[in-house]
């Protein structure tokens, strides 16, 4: 077997076995990963708040719960991380923003309770942009893409994308409005599942749109990620957008391949203003699929796009309604990035926010009908590779004349709230990871997972890893 610092690099099912069988300590591993995340993230800034001892400490308890023979289950004594937008007791909870640099929560966000009830280890808070837009605060450092440094890791859960993706936690919780699990997830070559609207709770957790936030896992395989959504599932009273189901145990599914699935592809969705490279990696997962005994179906979703344009003004406005108490009172302390966009949300009149909402319910309805002909949807998760740090700028202002072509992949799904999982599915030349995305009906994150294990265990893409 590995030692225990080879095991750092393994994915979160795969160590908590180990774990299980107690042929690892929880606590050796949280040292691991604790001296890793010393050695490497000095380059790579994915974390804001190290939580060093509250994690030893987690860790112990866990240990002796298991050496006991209680065992909570799959995040029993793993090491995971949140987005710094998850409230956590005690522990500053800053959203990307010197604003909040001495917040500490009085309470957990229930997605970190949960955590803590399964018996998981937190290491501590990610590296995200402001308030989770696209820009980060000019006092703020970037996460580096460990694929590649002078190359995009996504936004907005970019440091849960970096950190992730090099090994510095066995999973992480990113959140998702426009695109923020999709994007560093497709940028830095791991798994990103953004769940149904309501799935899972937002209550402690900061906003950016109030109707369009998901918050979900991002691993490095797709049983990791269906361990943690498991967890976090559920219904939550604090949380009014939550629905009374039972969770399903996605562990029960996901291994049940992909043969009789039926999956709806619209190649002019999948090709049009997408990279080649992209393009080819894309379709190329459809043959994948069909040799996995998958039925592949055109469908017709050429109008998926027309509310994008209007997703700009709907998550300003409720931007600008969450930051009601502090913009534009203390507008000198935002960054460049997100007093822009709170400027034009508080300039959204209410006939422009009733015509973007009428759209979305256009797209809604779209998405379920092409999804009752299909299990779920195939198509990009971004149309290019990772692009290039100096033609996305940390500081720039987001121009709405280009959410279209940027979110053409990503805001109908947050319009819709439908349940999405991305995954690697080939690299650039030049080594840069890129991304297919399933889309799947309200409440089927089972299905889609199911497809995407199927078809992360046919390819090998997932088993690659950056040098860091």
């Amino acid at each position: 077997m590995a030692n225990v610092a080879e095991l750092c690099t393994k994915t979160l099912t795969e160590v908590a076995g180990l774990i299980k069988q107690k042929e690892v300590s929880p606590v050796e591993l949280t040292q691991a990963m604790l001296e890793r995340i010393n050695a490497l993230d000095g380059t790579l800034h994915s974390y804001v708040t190290v939580t060093a001892d509250l994690a030893l400490e987690q860790a112990k308890a866990a240990e002796q719960e298991i050496q006991s023979g209680t065992y909570r289950g799959l995040l029993h004594g793993v090491p995971i991380a949140v987005k710094d937008l998850c409230y956590t007791t005690g522990i500053p909870t800053t959203a990307a923003s010197p604003m909040y640099t001495d917040f500490k929560p009085d309470f957990n966000a229930t997605v970190v309770e949960r955590f803590y009830e399964a018996g998981a280890v937190m290491l501590g808070k990610l590296a995200m942009t402001e308030f989770a837009l696209s820009g980060y605060h000019p006092s703020m450092q970037p996460p580096v893409n460990p694929w590649s440094a002078a190359h995009w890791p996504g936004a907005s859960s970019s440091g849960s994308g970096v950190a992730t993706a090099a090994s510095l936690c066995f999973g992480s919780l990113g959140s998702d409005t426009g695109g923020s699990i999709r994007f560093p997830s497709a940028a830095c070559g791991i798994v990103g599942v953004k769940p149904t609207y309501g799935k899972v709770s937002r209550y402690g957790v900061f906003p950016l749109g109030e109707t369009l936030d998901h918050v979900g896992p991002m691993t490095r395989s797709v049983a990791d990620a269906a361990a943690i959504l498991r967890t976090i599932a559920g219904f939550d009273p604090n949380d009014p957008t939550t629905r009374r189901e039972t969770v399903r145990d996605y562990m029960d599914t996901v291994y049940n391949g992909a043969q009789g699935l039926q999956i709806g592809v619209d190649e002019a969705y999948c090709t049009k203003g997408v990279d080649p490279v992209v393009r080819s990696a894309v379709l190329a997962t459809v043959d994948v699929f069909r040799d996995l005994g998958a039925e592949i179906h055109e469908v017709d979703v050429s109008q998926i796009n027309d509310a994008t344009p209007l997703w700009y003004a709907m998550c300003a406005a409720e931007a600008a309604a969450a930051h009601a108490e502090t913009f534009p009172s203390r507008a000198d302390e935002y960054g460049p990035t997100f007093r822009a966009f709170l400027e034009d949300g508080v300039n959204v009149t209410g006939a422009h926010y009733v015509k973007a909402h009428i759209a979305r319910q256009q797209t809604r309805r779209l998405i379920d009908d092409t999804l009752q002909k299909v299990d779920m949807l195939l198509c990009p998760a971004m149309a290019t590779p990772p692009m290039a740090v100096k033609d996305f700028s940390p500081q720039a202002v987001l121009p709405p004349d280009n959410i279209p072509s940027l979110l053409a992949f990503t805001a109908p799904m947050d319009f819709s709230g439908s349940p999405t999982v991305n995954l690697p599915c080939g690299f650039t030349d030049d080594g840069l990871p890129l991304s297919v995305q399933l889309v799947g009906r309200h409440g089927e994150e089972g299905t889609i997972m199911q497809a995407a294990y199927a078809y992360e265990q046919a390819t090998e893409w997932h088993t690659r890893q950056p040098e860091v």
